[in-house]
C-alpha cells in the first residue's frame, strides 16, 4: 500500500446507506507517480465498504491507477475521465507497458482509470488463503456475495466522487465515460440501470449481458453457449485434423491413472474432463487455435504424458491466481434465483453424449473441448479450488441475490450507448444480446464477425474509436 507519506483526502459517501456513512473512515490516497512509454500512470487507493448496503460490517481496499498521454500532460485538467471495466468476474485491469492498443487510443481523448475490480489485483484479492481467514463455509459465501457487478459498481461510484471534477452549478461529481469488456459489459449495463446521471457515454465490446429479465439466465446462456462451442470445435478440427487422434489419445492415456487423470505439478489431476477446459481460452479468442495447438504437439514424452504439457496445462488457466472466476462465475447470471450449477445441469441434460471424452477416445472419434463454463467436479480436481469448494457450493444454491437490471431505467435511457458485437463469440451469445439490445433505449450497434471476443485485444485501437464515433453520432445512422 502507498505509504504514509502520500497525499490523503476524504472521500464523499454520498451513495452510502445511513450506517455506512456514520461507521466508515472513507479514504482516498493519491499514490506514485511513474512513466512508461508514451503514458503517465497514477496509483490510487480507496478504503470502500465491504458491504454497500450496511448489512455486513468492515471495509476493503479498492485500487485504480490513472493514465495520461504523455502529450497531454499539459491539458490534463481539461481531459474527461474515462472508466474500463475489465472481463472476468475476477480478474484485475491491464498492467500497462506503453502507449499501444485501445489504451493509445483512449488516452488522446480521455484520463483513463483503470480499477482492480474489488476482490482482484491489488484491491483486497481474493485467493483460497485469504478466503479462509473470513472463517466457515457460511461466512466465506456471506463474503464472496460483495463482489459482483452491483458492489464493483457502488465502488466506482466512490471512485468518480473522489476523481471527476464536480458540476460548477450542481455540486454533485460530474458524469464520466465507461468502457466495458465482457463482463465488464455486464457491469456498463448494470451501471446504466442504477447511476445513469453518472454517465456522459457508454462503450461495450463483447459484452451485452443474456437474460436481463429473468431471476437466473444462466440456464438459457449455457444452452446456447454448448452450441456455440460444438461449432468452434467442428472449425479447430477442420483446421487441424492431425490433433483429433493426439487428443483422443491423451484422454485414452489419463484414464490409466489411478486416481483417474494424470497429477498436476501444482496439485490435483488433468482428468478427461479437466483437459477438456483447454477449449475455454483455445477455441473462442483470436489465435486460440494455433495456441492449442501447439500446446497439443508436445503433450507426449514416449508413451507418458509429458511433465510440459502438464505444466503448460496448468499456466493455460489462472484457477490459482485469480480463482474469484471459478467460485462466481455462475452468479453474474444471477438476480433473484439460484444458478445451481447450471452449466453442468445443461451438459448432463442436452450435450452429455457429444461431450462424453472417454466414450469418444475409446471409439478413435473427436474430443470435444468445452468453452466458458465453470463445473462442480473443478473443486475437487484442481488443487487451488479445492478449499473453496463449501463456499461455492453455497454460493450455486443461493436464491437471494438482489437485482442487477432495471429494465425501466435502460427502456428511458438518455445516454448514449455503442456495442460491438461479435457474431460468432463463444462467451457472450449474440442471439442473447440482442435481445437485451432491444431494453436499451438509443443504444448503436457494431455488429461483426470479423473479431472473435478477444477484439478488444486483437484490434484494440480500431474498435474503441469506432464505438467512440458511434456514440458520438460521427458515424451517421444509416
Amino acid at each position: 500500500m502507498a505509504d504514509s507519506t502520500h497525499k490523503r483526502q476524504r472521500v464523499e459517501a454520498t451513495h452510502f446507506s445511513a450506517k455506512a456513512e456514520t461507521d466508515l473512515q472513507l479514504t482516498h490516497i493519491t499514490g506514485s507517480t511513474f512513466s512508461v512509454p508514451g503514458l503517465q500512470l497514477t496509483d490510487h487507493w480507496f478504503t470502500v465498504p465491504l458491504d454497500h448496503t450496511g448489512s455486513q460490517s468492515g471495509t476493503i481496499q479498492v485500487f485504480v491507477r490513472e493514465v495520461v498521454s504523455a502529450t497531454k500532460l499539459k491539458h490534463t485538467s481539461h481531459l474527461p475521465f474515462l472508466l474500463f471495466l475489465q472481463g472476468g468476474p475476477g480478474f484485475e485491469s491491464p498492467r500497462v507497458t506503453e502507449a499501444s492498443a485501445w489504451i493509445k487510443a483512449a488516452a488522446m481523448h480521455f484520463r483513463i482509470v483503470l480499477m482492480d475490480q474489488r476482490g482482484t489485483g491489488l484491491s483486497s484479492a481474493i485467493t483460497a488463503n485469504s478466503l479462509a481467514l473470513q472463517g466457515t463455509a457460511h461466512q466465506q459465501a456471506a463474503y464472496l456475495g460483495c463482489f459482483r457487478a452491483d458492489s464493483i459498481i457502488q465502488d466506482a461510484e466512490v471512485v468518480r466522487a473522489a476523481m471527476v471534477p464536480r458540476d460548477a452549478s450542481t455540486g454533485e461529481p460530474g458524469r464520466w465515460s465507461i468502457f466495458g469488456q465482457s463482463f465488464g459489459g455486464f457491469c456498463v449495463v448494470h451501471y446504466l440501470s442504477t447511476h445513469p446521471h453518472a454517465i456522459a457515454e457508454a462503450l461495450l465490446t463483447g459484452g451485452l449481458p443474456p437474460g436481463i429479465s429473468q431471476p437466473c439466465s444462466a440456464e438459457t446462456a449455457y444452452h446456447c453457449l454448448f452450441r456455440r462451442v460444438l461449432h468452434q470445435n467442428s472449425k479447430f478440427y477442420k483446421r487441424f485434423p492431425g490433433d483429433q487422434p493426439i487428443a483422443a489419445g491423451i484422454v485414452r492415456r489419463l484414464i490409466e491413472y489411478p486416481d483417474g487423470g494424470a497429477p498436476l505439478p501444482g496439485g490435483g489431476i488433468l482428468s478427461p474432463r479437466g483437459f477438456q477446459l483447454l477449449g475455454l481460452a483455445g477455441l473462442g479468442s483470436g489465435g486460440g487455435f494455433e495456441r492449442l495447438h501447439y500446446l497439443l504437439e508436445r503433450a507426449f514424452d514416449g508413451p507418458d504424458i509429458s511433465h510440459t504439457f502438464l505444466r503448460a496445462c496448468e499456466n493455460w488457466f489462472s484457477w490459482d491466481t485469480n480463482p474469484l472466476y471459478a467460485v462466481l462465475h455462475e452468479s453474474i447470471y444471477c438476480q433473484g434465483a439460484a444458478s445451481q450449477w447450471a452449466a453442468q445441469r445443461v451438459r448432463d441434460a442436452s450435450f452429455a453424449d457429444a461431450f462424453d471424452a472417454v466414450k469418444a477416445a475409446k471409439n478413435y472419434q473427436q474430443v470435444l473441448f468445452t468453452g466458458e463454463m465453470v463445473f462442480p467436479w473443478m473443486f475437487d480436481e484442481i488443487g487451488c479450488l479445492q478449499l473453496m469448494k463449501a463456499a461455492a457450493e453455497l454460493l450455486a444454491m443461493r436464491t437471494d441475490w438482489p437485482r442487477l437490471y432495471d429494465l425501466g431505467k435502460l427502456h428511458s435511457l438518455n445516454v448514449p450507448v455503442a456495442a460491438a458485437c461479435y457474431f460468432e463469440d463463444m462467451y457472450v451469445d449474440f442471439e442473447l444480446g440482442q435481445e437485451t439490445a432491444s431494453h436499451i433505449q438509443g443504444i448503436r450497434q457494431w455488429i461483426t464477425n470479423e473479431y472473435m471476443h478477444s477484439g478488444i485485444r486483437d484490434d484494440g485501437a480500431r474498435i474503441f474509436e469506432h464505438l467512440l464515433a458511434l456514440s458520438r453520432n460521427t458515424i451517421p445512422l444509416h
